[in-house]
């Protein structure tokens, strides 16, 4: 096996590890600061966090294009480049740290007006908003350097030591504050283990790259020398910006078109939906850097055969997703909050179509970025115009399930049609024919495969789920009767299968 997969397969089991841990922590942890800390401290903090994730707007694009100009010089062991790349990046982060710097404090005047109603004093707001900021400018100005872990295929030991801190640190909270019930001390743990965090990554960063020495000082020189990574960087940022705008739109849109409480309602079946795709993707995203460095070696035919393998993993856990949560879903949610939670049954069928998206468009979207293709700006106001339209036009009539086409509608006319184009067209320079040549059998081959199962299943597996064992049981049956299915196509019939399963078993 080579070391580009080896290196992906720790990726994906230190991702998962830490996946399911902090899954643990957080509602167990939750329930304790809630009962300890109050409701309204824990939504303070979510909103003060809410506030630095639009102040962090500034960042978007830097990281992501300075990890593509990092891939050649890592594999050509060029550690001049590394580091100018480095000395770029940190002079650029110290800018974008200034300017958040700043803005946080302007938005804190404003604190009184905003946090008037509240029932907490404007001294712990201050403090925990200050905190957070002290946190947030720590990755600016000290701990750019992790990116270099990161595109060298190293990411492991930003999620190990990062991670591991997070852990350490919500334990620590937890008996402080069973003990104390003291918001400040809360706080303070936040911010130590934050600092503690980097000063130990970087002690690592230190190990790994004893050579490694950065000069943001050179910025102004090297941004001269290296031009490619503030034109990436803009486009970057239009693709990342549309992302967060249709993102943070879809309460907003069901809140107008709807109702608060479908908001509420519609929030359950997202939360489900999202958590199963984060556990998916925290093993199949650590794959991205080694496809970075598999673009940076230009063997055309490798990256080939290593995008259908990916495509059939993707593919694969798209479908196992979709089916798992279109028969699960509903009987969870009744046995979990009611049956007068549960939404329309379109609903539910339009939020899949979404999901298999989402989940299966990830291998096209890792080689346009391998290959720094981001100057389709004009598909970022496309997707966004189309949206929103249809969302108006269709949304005001039939509510949620409107608000969902549109989502559909665009994403199918960028994320399938015109995303593969562009990286057959302008990076593998391949005619658009190979693709759909060998994309369309994983559609064919997932629609069978969720009918026949659902088919079987519907009419051989007669179950009455009245409590969770039920459903866990009923559950193993009916996605172990879609998996056998889908398995045996994929094999005999997806590009990639053989090829990825003999890869594992050499």
């Amino acid at each position: 096996m080579g070391e580009r997969v080896q290196k992906s397969l720790i990726n994906a089991k230190v991702n998962l590890l830490f996946y399911f841990l902090s899954l643990f922590f957080s509602f167990y942890s939750r329930k304790i600061f809630l009962d300890c800390l109050g409701v309204d401290f824990i939504g303070l903090t979510g909103t003060l966090g809410n506030i630095l994730g639009y102040l962090n707007l500034a960042e978007l694009g830097i990281g992501g294009a300075v990890s593509i100009f990092l891939y050649k010089p890592l594999l050509q062991k060029d550690r001049r480049s590394i580091q100018e790349i480095l000395s770029l990046l940190g002079f650029l982060y110290r800018r974008i740290g200034l300017f958040i710097g700043a803005a946080g404090i302007l938005v804190s005047l404003f604190f009184p007006l905003i946090f008037s109603q509240a029932d907490l004093s404007l001294g712990i707001v201050y403090f925990v908003f200050y905190s957070f900021l002290g946190s947030s400018l720590i990755g600016y100005f000290i701990n750019y350097r992790q990116i270099l872990l990161t595109a060298d295929q190293k990411n492991y030991l930003v999620s190990i030591y990062f991670q591991s801190a997070g852990l350490i640190k919500t334990a620590l909270q937890i008996w402080l504050v069973y003990k104390f019930k003291n918001l400040y001390v809360w706080v303070a743990i936040e911010f130590i283990f934050s600092v503690f965090a980097c000063i130990i990554l970087n002690w690592r960063i230190n190990r790994e790259y004893p050579w490694l020495v950065t000069n943001p000082k050179n910025g102004k020189e090297l941004l001269e020398k290296y031009p490619s990574i503030i034109k990436n960087t803009k486009q970057i940022f239009i693709h990342k910006f549309k992302d967060f705008l249709l993102t943070r739109s879809d309460e907003l849109f069901i809140f107008v078109f709807v109702s608060l409480k479908m908001v509420a309602f519609y929030g359950n079946y997202l939360m489900i939906v999202n958590k199963v795709t984060l556990l998916i993707n925290s093993a199949l995203d650590s794959t991205l850097a080694g496809v970075g460095n598999l673009v940076a070696e230009g063997d055309k035919k490798n990256m080939i055969k290593v995008f259908w393998e990916l495509m059939a993993i993707r593919h694969f856990f798209a479908g196992f997703v979709c089916f798992s949560i279109y028969n699960l879903l509903e009987p969870f949610i009744s046995l979990w909050l009611g049956p007068e939670y549960i939404l329309n049954h379109s609903i539910l069928v339009m939020l899949l179509i979404y999901t298999y998206i989402a989940n299966s468009r990830g291998v096209v979207d890792m080689f346009n970025h391998s290959h720094g293709l981001y100057a389709d700006t004009w598909s970022a106001w496309v997707e966004v115009i189309i949206n929103i339209s249809i969302t108006f036009i269709v949304g005001y009539f039939y509510g949620l399930f409107g608000i969902l086409l549109g989502k559909i509608v665009s994403v199918t006319i960028i994320v399938i049609f015109w995303k593969p184009y562009y990286l057959f067209s302008s990076g593998f320079k391949l005619p658009i024919s190979t693709y759909w040549n060998g994309t369309i059998k994983y559609y064919l081959i997932n629609g069978f495969s969720f009918i026949s199962a659902y088919f079987i299943s519907s009419h051989f597996v007669k179950m009455s789920i009245s409590n969770f064992l039920d459903l866990v049981i009923y559950g193993i049956i009916i996605v172990g009767l879609y998996l056998i299915i889908n398995i045996l196509l994929m094999y005999f019939f997806g590009k990639g299968t053989r090829s990825l399963i003999k890869r594992f078993i050499k």
